[in-house]
């Protein structure tokens, strides 16, 4: 039977970035999408299947702005002709759920570079997107 305490919020979620926590951060979203292509097909309504032809990773990272980490990071590298690639793990720990999922995301760029976005009587937040080119790896899985 479902029992609605086990929904899993995601106001316990956690992020890391090489290893270091990111407490600033409020959300996070990474998720592969599938590439297929059309595989004509007789006998069919459609007349049309798919085939998996790979993958791409994609995400977001979303966060306070308490510093410029990221920034001097990513500034630094591109000073060098290179692009700041990290490992981003997620984890979900809700204290009444069933456990904890923890997934770590190897390879992550992200696709730009904020170098100021403010206004007046408001709190900077900042969205990193990001996308990556290794499996994701699941450490921690929840009722698995």
């Amino acid at each position: 039977m479902f029992n609605p305490d086990h929904a899993i919020s995601g106001t316990h979620g956690e992020a890391w970035v090489d290893g270091e926590k990111f407490a600033e951060v409020y959300g996070l979203q990474a998720k592969i999408d599938l590439l297929k292509e059309d595989v004509p097909m007789c006998g069919t309504n459609n007349g049309t299947g798919k085939k998996l032809m790979g993958w791409e990773g994609k995400g977001s990272l979303r966060f306070n702005k308490i510093n410029s980490k990221i920034l001097k990071r990513q500034l630094d590298a591109l000073k060098e002709g290179k692009e700041l690639r990290v490992t981003i793990v997620s984890k979900l720990a809700d204290p009444a759920s069933l456990g904890a999922e923890r997934v770590s995301i190897p390879n992550c760029t992200f696709d730009d570079i904020t170098l100021a976005d403010w206004e007046s009587k408001t709190i900077l937040q900042e969205e990193k997107p990001f996308t990556f080119s290794d499996m994701p790896v699941l450490i921690d899985a929840i009722g698995v």
